[in-house]
C-alpha cells in the first residue's frame, strides 16, 4: 500500500506543503491534486495494459515523479534506467528484468522502432508507450522496484528493492533532517539513481516539502559526468533550495568556481549533502569556508540508500557521519562495514535467498569511532599488499589526492610493489605537470611513509565511459587504466611492472 501524496510522512507540513506545491518544474508548480490525478490516471493505463515490469527512460520532470507513483499504486515493479547507460547497458537491464512496457520522450523511443508504441501525456510531458516482448523473470517476492548500478565491470546488476525498505530510509531521513526545516529541495542528480529517488524525492514528498525538478541540463549536468559549475550555481542561486545532494566530483567542481569567482553559496542553503564515493575532510572544509553546508553521508543500493549521515551541528569532517535511524551498522573483525535495518531483497537472477538474513557485509572497509562517526577506508577487494607487506586502501590515497587543486581524478597501484604509483588527470587539461607534483607533495606530506605516492604518471585523458577508462557512472576501471598506462608506469616504478 503507498501513502497518499503529501502526507507529511514523519514530519510537520511545511509552509510550502500548506500552499499545495509538491513539484516545481521552473515552469508550473504541481499540488497534491494535480499529481494524484496524474497518478490515477497513468496507473489505469499500466493496469489496462497488463504490466508487469515497467521501465522508464526519462529525465527529471514531473512526468517522471508521476510515473515511478503510478508504478506502486499499480503495484507494477518499477525500472529506472539512467539516460546515460549505453544502448548494451540499457538492452541487458531491460532483457534481464523481463521488462514488457516502457516509457521515454518521442525521441527516444525512436530506439525501438519494431515495438508497438502509445503516445500518452502525462504531467504535462509528451511521451510514448512501448511495448516490449519482455519474459517473465524470476525475482524476490515483494520487489517493487529493481536499480541498476554499473559495477567496475561495467555490467549493470540489477538490485531488487522493496517498498517497506525504501520508506523505512525515506521515513529516517525525515526524522533526522526535521529540525533544520527544509521547505525546498533542489533535484540535482537523475532520480533513475536510487540516492536521489529516495533522498530528494521520496524524503521530501513525505515530509511535504517541494521538490524543484528541473531538466539536469538546466543545472550544468550532461551525460554520466559532464557538469558546468557556473551554470549550476546560476540554477542555485535562481531555485534558492535548502537542501540538494552532491556527488563529490559536483562539490569539487562548485568549490573551485566559486574560489574562482569570488562568490559564495545562496545563505537559503541548510544541508548540501555528498555521497556516491568520498569526499575528503579537506573538501567538506574548503565548501564550508564557501557557505556550502556540505555534509558527507555514506549508502549502498543493497541498503535502500543512505545508511548515515553528518548533520549541521554534529559534522565531522572526513567521517561519513552516525547512522540514521533506520540504520544499524557494525565493523566485523577484518575491517569489513556490515548493516542492517533496510536490507535489498535480492539480485535480479540471482538464486540465493536473503530471507532471513539480518545483516549484509557491504564490501566496503571502516571503522566507527568513539562517538559514533563511521570513516570509510575504501573497498575490501582493492585492497593493496605491498611488497613490505603493508595494507593499503587505494581509495584513502585516492581521496587524499583528489583533494588538491589541481588533481581530478586519481588512480593508485602499488600491489607487491615497494612504493606505490599512480595515474593523475588535472582539473585543466593545460595545466603542468609541476603543479601535479605539488598535489603529490602536499598529500604525502599528510600520509604515512607506506602511503606516499613515489611514482606517477599523466594520464592520457580523462577517465570516462568514452575512453572506456571508467564505467557509465563514472567509476575509475582500474585494470583498463592500468593496462592504458602499463609502458609509462614501466618507465617509473623501478621493478617489472
Amino acid at each position: 500500500m503507498t501513502r497518499p501524496i503529501g502526507s507529511g510522512g514523519t514530519g510537520a507540513a511545511s509552509p510550502a506543503a500548506r500552499a499545495g506545491i509538491l513539484l516545481d518544474d521552473g515552469q508550473r508548480g504541481w499540488n497534491g491534486s494535480d499529481l494524484a490525478r496524474e497518478v490515477q490516471a497513468f496507473a489505469a493505463v499500466l493496469a489496462t495494459q497488463r504490466t508487469r515490469v515497467f521501465a522508464t527512460l526519462m529525465d527529471n520532470s514531473p512526468a517522471w515523479v508521476a510515473a515511478d507513483l503510478a508504478a506502486a499504486r499499480a503495484a507494477v515493479v518499477h525500472v529506472p534506467l539512467p539516460l546515460f547507460f549505453t544502448p548494451e547497458q540499457l538492452a541487458h537491464a531491460l532483457r534481464s528484468a523481463g521488462a514488457d512496457t516502457v516509457l521515454a520522450p518521442i525521441a527516444l523511443a525512436q530506439r525501438w522502432p519494431q515495438a508497438p508504441q502509445r503516445a500518452c501525456r502525462l504531467a504535462g510531458q509528451d511521451l510514448v508507450l512501448l511495448r516490449l516482448p519482455g519474459a517473465a523473470v524470476a525475482m524476490p517476492p515483494g520487489t517493487a522496484k529493481i536499480t541498476f548500478t554499473s559495477g567496475t565491470t561495467g555490467v549493470p546488476k540489477g538490485v531488487c528493492l522493496e517498498a517497506a525498505a525504501m520508506q523505512r530510509v525515506a521515513d529516517a531521513l525525515v526524522q533526522a533532517l526535521a529540525p533544520l526545516g527544509i521547505e525546498r529541495h533542489l533535484c540535482a542528480l537523475p532520480f533513475a539513481v536510487l540516492l536521489e529517488n529516495i533522498a530528494g524525492l521520496m524524503a521530501p514528498l513525505a515530509h511535504g516539502a517541494t521538490c524543484i525538478v528541473p531538466p539536469l541540463a538546466e543545472l550544468g549536468l550532461s551525460g554520466s559526468s559532464g557538469f558546468d559549475a557556473a551554470r549550476f550555481h546560476a540554477a542555485v542561486v535562481q531555485y534558492r533550495p535548502h537542501s540538494i545532494i552532491l556527488l563529490p566530483q559536483m562539490l569539487r567542481a562548485w568549490v573551485g568556481h566559486l574560489r574562482q569567482t569570488g562568490q559564495r553559496a545562496p545563505e537559503t542553503l541548510r544541508i548540501v549533502a555528498v555521497g556516491g564515493a568520498a569526499v575528503g575532510a579537506r573538501l567538506i572544509e574548503a565548501a564550508q569556508a564557501l557557505g556550502i553546508p556540505a555534509c558527507e553521508g555514506y549508502g549502498l543500493s543493497e541498503g535502500a540508500s543512505v545508511q548515515t549521515l553528518n548533520l549541521p551541528g554534529a559534522n565531522r569532517p572526513g567521517s561519513a557521519g552516525r547512522p540514521l535511524p533506520h540504520a544499524r551498522l557494525r565493523v566485523a573483525a577484518d575491517g569489513e562495514i556490515e548493516i542492517a535495518g533496510s536490507l535489498f531483497a535480492g539480485y535480479l537472477g540471482d538464486p540465493a535467498p536473503l530471507a532471513g538474513t539480518a545483516w549484509r557485509a557491504t564490501g566496503d572497509l571502516g571503522e566507527i569511532d568513539a562517538d559514533g562517526y563511521l570513516h570509510i577506508r575504501g573497498r575490501k577487494k582493492h585492497v593493496l599488499i605491498t611488497a613490505f607487506g603493508r595494507n593499503v586502501s587505494p581509495e584513502w590515497v585516492e581521496t587524499a589526492l583528489r583533494s588538491e587543486p589541481a588533481i581530478a581524478q586519481a588512480v593508485v597501484f602499488g600491489d607487491a610493489q615497494p612504493a606505490l604509483s599512480a595515474v593523475l588527470w588535472p582539473v585543466r587539461a593545460e595545466l603542468p605537470d609541476a603543479a601535479l607534483q605539488a598535489g603529490v607533495d602536499a598529500t604525502n606530506a599528510t600520509l604515512p611513509d607506506y602511503a606516499r605516492v613515489q611514482q606517477w604518471v599523466r594520464a592520457r585523458g580523462a577517465f570516462g565511459p568514452e575512453s572506456g577508462l571508467a564505467t557509465a557512472n563514472g567509476r575509475p576501471l582500474r585494470d583498463a587504466i592500468r593496462h592504458a598506462h602499463a609502458d609509462a608506469l614501466r618507465s617509473v616504478v623501478p621493478e617489472p611492472f
